[in-house]
């Protein structure tokens, strides 16, 4: 069985959610439930980075972008990535592009500190500031190139539809894109609907 160390509101979310489509059981490790299910993370990944997926046969996998390119390639009646070779070219291009850009903007905005080497709080503040406003430019960049890759709702959410919808909820990129790309950000909560994925994502935020 596959075992998933997360956290609610976390990256997570897009894993559990990509198990789900692929239609096959796991068991969600809270890692924030107990200290020993931290440690139990800590061994697996010196990180303590989430998601961290234990594979049923022990292997580890970490990296949003690999774990769900795995599920993808291994499940590929799931549909989690194209069966068309450009298609899914896209789609893993897309994953990586979530992941350099728009994650990594999201760990400055949270953990500012890290990439201080003198902390105070006006640096902090604008350092945040500045990581948002790169952050939500990302996603505009993303909106229009990879709108076209996207889940219209005439087939089964694929990989880069999940991670889209979990790493844009984040410091305030959905109500950016409200305001500057709404086309995009209706895709978004159509994706957020979808039958499969909205249980995963109330787990994570509940109403």
């Amino acid at each position: 069985m596959y075992q998933l160390y997360g956290h609610r509101n976390s990256g997570a979310a897009a894993i559990e959610a990509a198990l789900e489509l692929c239609e096959i059981p796991y068991r969600f490790i809270d890692v924030e439930a107990s200290p020993e299910a931290a440690q139990a993370l800590e061994k697996l990944n010196p990180l303590k980075q989430i998601p961290t997926l234990q594979l049923p046969d022990g292997a580890i996998l970490t990296e949003s972008a690999a774990i769900l390119i795995h599920l993808g390639l291994t499940f590929s009646q799931s549909k989690l990535l194209p069966d068309a070779p450009a298609d899914r070219d896209q789609a893993i291009r897309g994953l990586t592009y979530i992941v350099s850009n728009c994650y990594a903007a999201i760990g400055i905005v949270d953990y500012p500190e890290r990439w201080l080497a003198k902390v105070d709080e006006a640096s902090r503040q604008n350092l945040m500031a500045g990581a948002r406003a790169r952050l939500h430019w990302h996603w505009e960049v993303f909106a229009d190139q990879f709108s076209a890759e996207l889940y219209l709702g005439d087939e089964p959410p694929g990989a880069l539809d999940v991670l889209a919808a979990v790493v844009s909820r984040w410091s305030g990129s959905r109500e950016h894109l409200r305001r500057t790309r709404p086309g995009f950000s209706a895709w978004l909560e159509r994706i957020d609907r979808h039958p499969t994925l909205a249980p995963v994502f109330a787990r994570h935020w509940p109403a």
